[in-house]
C-alpha cells in the first residue's frame, strides 16, 4: 500500500473515532509500527492530525480546546440523554439527600430529566446545587426541588460560576452525589478540563461530595485537556454510553470506580 493510501485511511478512521493508535493501525494496514509512526508524522507536519501518546486524535482536539453549551448542546444528543436516563437510576422518587450538578451538556441532559423528577410520597422535595447558570435556569421553577445556586465569575464558554466565590461556598457543603463532567477521561491522566479555574471547581466537587459520578460520553475516551482535576481513583462511579476501550479499563478496574454503561 502506497504512503497516500496509508494517509488516506488514517484520516478515515480519525473522522470515524477522533482517536488512532499505532498498534492498530500496523495491524490493520499490515505496515511496520515504525511505518506508522512516520506516517502520523508526516500528517501532523501538514496540520491534519495531532500526534499523543501511542497514536495521534483528530487537530481540533489540542489540549485547550473548548467549544461553547450552545455549540456542544447538540452533539452526541442521543448518548447524553442515555447517560442522563442511568444516572437518574442514582436519584429515586425516594432519595432524600442532595446532589452536586456540574456545569456542561451532559449534565445539562441530567438536569432536563431531574426538571421531571417527583418524590415518593412523604418525601420532601430533592436539593440540588448547581455552579451552572443554564441548569439553575431549567430547574428553578419545580416545586419538586430545592435549587441553591453555586455562584462566583460566570465564565461566557460554559456558564459555569468559577473563581474564589464559588470554591468558598463549595467548601461549605458536603452533598450526597456530585454528578460531574469532563472534557476528557485516560488511563494515565485521569480527569481533565481546558480551564485552569473549571478545573478547580470540578476538583472541589470531587471532594466536597460523599459519592463522585462523572458523566462522559465515549467521544471523550482517552483524550486528554490541559488540566487535571481529578485522578480515577479520587472518583466512585462513571457513566458512559459505551464500554471504555481495553488500556482505560483496566485502569478503571484497578481504580476501583464502578463503570455503568447506558
Amino acid at each position: 500500500m502506497y504512503a497516500m493510501e496509508r494517509h488516506e485511511h488514517i484520516l478515515d478512521a480519525l473522522a470515524r473515532t477522533g482517536r488512532v493508535s499505532v498498534a492498530g493501525l500496523a495491524d490493520e494496514l499490515d505496515v511496520t509500527a515504525e511505518t506508522i509512526r512516520r506516517d502520523l508524522d508526516a500528517l501532523e507536519r501538514a496540520g491534519q492530525l495531532r500526534r499523543v501518546h501511542g497514536g495521534a486524535v483528530s487537530a481540533g482536539r489540542a489540549s485547550l480546546t473548548e467549544t461553547t453549551v450552545l455549540e456542544r448542546t447538540g452533539q452526541h444528543s442521543e448518548s447524553k440523554r442515555a447517560i442522563a436516563h442511568e444516572a437518574m437510576a442514582l436519584v429515586p422518587p425516594t432519595f432524600t439527600g442532595s446532589i452536586l450538578l456540574d456545569a456542561g451538556t451532559t449534565t445539562g441532559a441530567l438536569a432536563e430529566a431531574l426538571a421531571e423528577w417527583q418524590p415518593a410520597p412523604n418525601t420532601p422535595p430533592l436539593t440540588v446545587y448547581t455552579n451552572s447558570v443554564p441548569i439553575a435556569a431549567l430547574l428553578h421553577g419545580s416545586r419538586d426541588l430545592v435549587v441553591r445556586i453555586i455562584g462566583g465569575t460566570i465564565r461566557g464558554i460554559t456558564s459555569a460560576a468559577v473563581g474564589p466565590s464559588a470554591m468558598a461556598q463549595l467548601a461549605e457543603i458536603r452533598p450526597d452525589i456530585a454528578f460531574i463532567g469532563t472534557n476528557g477521561v485516560s488511563a494515565d491522566f485521569g480527569l481533565s478540563t481546558p480551564d485552569e479555574l473549571e478545573a478547580q471547581v470540578k476538583q472541589a466537587m470531587v471532594d466536597r461530595a460523599r459519592l463522585a459520578v462523572v458523566l462522559v460520553d465515549s467521544s471523550k475516551h482517552d483524550d486528554e485537556a490541559l488540566q487535571r482535576f481529578a485522578a480515577l481513583d479520587e472518583v466512585d462511579v462513571l457513566i458512559t454510553d459505551a464500554p471504555p476501550g481495553p488500556a482505560l479499563a483496566v485502569a478503571l478496574d484497578e481504580a476501583e470506580v464502578e463503570v455503568r454503561v447506558a
